[in-house]
């Protein structure tokens, strides 16, 4: 073989474009949220119990936790509870009594539940209301915790969050958050870096 006579080298690949952006409706993934400091039982009986906690804000929404705890273990299989099927997957379904019913209500009567089947926008718009996704979740046969993300902030005014277990005693049940403090935890989330797409040279 000759001295030039090489092996061709191999072209650079081809960068990959770059992602993206996330659509406003979703929850940030650089920013830590203000901690909204209220907690609210939003039922409780002799068998069963429902509590909202963890709320933390973001510049664009909050999330936060349901908490549902039996009296005693309920060790029927294949419960439909949280975490077990996805957001809307009931619509149009016989909903089964042990399916724990959540919902957002904002001061200007807009509401949205986890029974709702969303109808997702394009990447670049945005829903015409409230949206709720469920995030992480887990289950045993006493107790079960589930996440929720709703977009936008609310409105100066209460915010009712509602809870509904009819195969376990709870009735149609509420309990309200002042609005502000979710506008206000809002203000006191801190940004780490801009969104890729949004990055400067």
């Amino acid at each position: 073989m000759g001295f030039f006579d090489r092996p061709p080298v191999a072209p650079d690949p081809e960068p990959e474009p770059p992602a993206p952006p996330r659509p406003s409706w979703t929850k940030p993934e650089s920013v830590f949220p203000g901690v909204v400091a209220e907690q609210r039982v939003l039922a409780h009986t002799d068998n069963a119990a429902i509590m909202i906690s963890n709320l933390l804000a973001y510049p664009t929404g909050f999330e936060f936790t349901v908490t549902a705890v039996l009296r005693t273990p309920d060790r029927r299989p294949d419960l439909p509870h949280h975490g077990i099927h996805r957001m809307g997957y009931w619509a149009g379904r016989h909903l089964p009594d042990q399916f724990l019913r959540v919902g957002v209500q904002f001061a200007d009567g807009s509401s949205i539940t986890n029974l709702d089947r969303h109808a997702f926008p394009p990447r670049d718009a945005e829903p015409a209301g409230p949206v709720l996704f469920a995030g992480s979740a887990e289950s045993d046969d006493r107790r079960h915790v589930a996440q929720y993300w709703v977009w936008p902030l609310p409105p100066s005014g209460p915010v009712a969050f509602v809870a509904e277990w009819p195969g376990y005693g709870i009735p149609e049940s509420r309990a309200e958050v002042d609005g502000q403090l979710v506008i206000d935890a809002a203000a006191r989330a801190i940004r780490l870096w801009p969104e890729a797409h949004e990055a400067t040279d």
